[in-house]
């Protein structure tokens, strides 16, 4: 046991969670990965890489610094760590990031479409629009560097354009919610788009309301 196991094992859960309802990728995949921010540290704890999420144990969860130095884990922490690092760097509020390969939301990273506010709840938890990263090869630092110039918009969901999706959170159970709300209106506007029919969004004034709403609880957060 060290200070960060809670971490790990709450971790571990949420990551299990999310490849069981194919979120990540197959149960033997290794696709996607996950983090949560160490309260009071320039620290954070992440997903391996290369190893299938149904063998992970929490002791195959790295624990690294804001400079990539690995604090815990004997494994190779994930590829996109250095994203992950701009993210809470930038972004205060974030505690938890999660990068999926989920289907529908993934749809739009291919046809290189933002997905506008379309429904209350959605807008309220993840923003008025969920916008496209321009494409960098994954890994690398051109790509950290294209997320952190669109984390701007305090929004929660990204869609990274050729690779998948990006769901950020103040807790873990929230960046996890918010890639079941972002699957759910991915689904909904691709069907939408589908029938050729105009589409509705919310009015402005609802999204201004909810904007200046979401930027006081971020503010507070932060």
């Amino acid at each position: 046991m060290t200070k960060y196991s809670e971490y790990k094992s709450d971790l571990l859960n949420h990551v299990r969670l999310l490849s069981e309802h194919g979120y990540l990728s197959a149960m033997m995949g290794t696709g996607g990965n996950v983090s949560v921010r160490i309260k009071g540290e320039n620290a954070f704890a992440i997903t391996p890489s290369g190893m299938p999420y149904k063998n992970l144990t929490s002791d195959d969860i790295c624990i690294l610094d804001f400079e990539k130095n690995q604090i815990e884990g004997t494994h190779a922490p994930s590829m996109e760590s250095g994203m992950h690092v701009a993210i809470y760097k930038r972004r205060p509020d974030v505690n938890a990031v999660v990068h999926t390969h989920q289907n529908k939301g993934s749809l739009f990273s291919v046809i290189n479409l933002p997905i506008p506010a379309l429904f209350d709840e959605v807008c309220i938890n993840i923003g008025e629009i969920v916008d496209v990263v321009p494409y960098a090869f994954s890994g690398s630092q051109e790509l950290a560097e294209n997320v952190a110039g669109k984390l701007d918009n305090n929004c929660h969901c990204y869609i990274l354009q050729n690779h998948g999706v990006l769901c950020l959170g103040h807790t873990i159970e929230r960046a996890c919610l918010n890639v079941e709300l972002l699957e759910r209106v991915a689904t909904v506007y691709a069907d939408a788009l589908f029938t050729g029919r105009e589409i509705s969004t919310l009015p402005e004034e609802t999204v201004n309301r909810v904007k200046l709403t979401r930027k006081g609880s971020q503010k507070d957060r932060g």
